[in-house]
């Protein structure tokens, strides 16, 4: 069975966005520099064409106007990792929870450095929320797109000063 994969580059208040697409379904969204980017020839061939409705939606985000995203998800990982996304999509926008509370929401309140390693594996930035994960003490913890960007996005969804361009 082969998959067509699609890509296209989008700007945002935090840089370039890759938005990937398999079958036409948003498969990725990365930022520069993103740990645990895949190599660029992985993403198919450049087409703007599958990804409208997620652009639209990006921007109503980023203009404010929007605080959730209802676009299909094609998200590879293993099962354990999409349970995790499945829960980082239940976080509300403008809130957090720790690596602890999604590991216990998950059944297993040990799991959290698990939790943990899957949250930074999550293909979906932005959309799947992993921003929102924060450690026990309340603190900033690692973020694939960079702690920097974890804090600004943190802020501008708790009121600050909307995303601009």
């Amino acid at each position: 069975m082969t998959t067509a994969k699609r890509h296209t580059v989008v700007d945002s208040p935090y840089g370039p966005l890759t938005l990937v697409a398999t079958d036409g379904v948003l498969s990725a969204l990365y930022m520069t520099d993103q740990r645990h980017r895949p190599p660029q020839e992985t993403f198919g061939v450049p087409d703007p064409e599958p990804f409208g409705e997620v652009v639209r939606q990006l921007a109503e985000y980023f203009a404010g106007e929007r605080t959730t995203f209802d676009v299909p998800l094609h998200l590879h990982g293993t099962p354990f990792q999409r349970s995790v996304w499945a829960q980082l999509l239940k976080i509300p926008y403008g809130e957090t929870r720790s690596y602890g509370e999604l590991a216990e929401n998950l059944g297993s309140p040990g799991a959290s450095r698990a939790v943990g390693l899957a949250n930074g594996k999550n293909p979906v930035g932005i959309i799947v929320p992993c921003h929102r994960v924060i450690g026990a003490s309340g603190g900033l913890t690692g973020y694939g797109g960079g702690l920097d960007r974890k804090q600004r996005l943190l802020a501008f969804e708790n009121g600050g000063s909307q995303a601009l361009f």
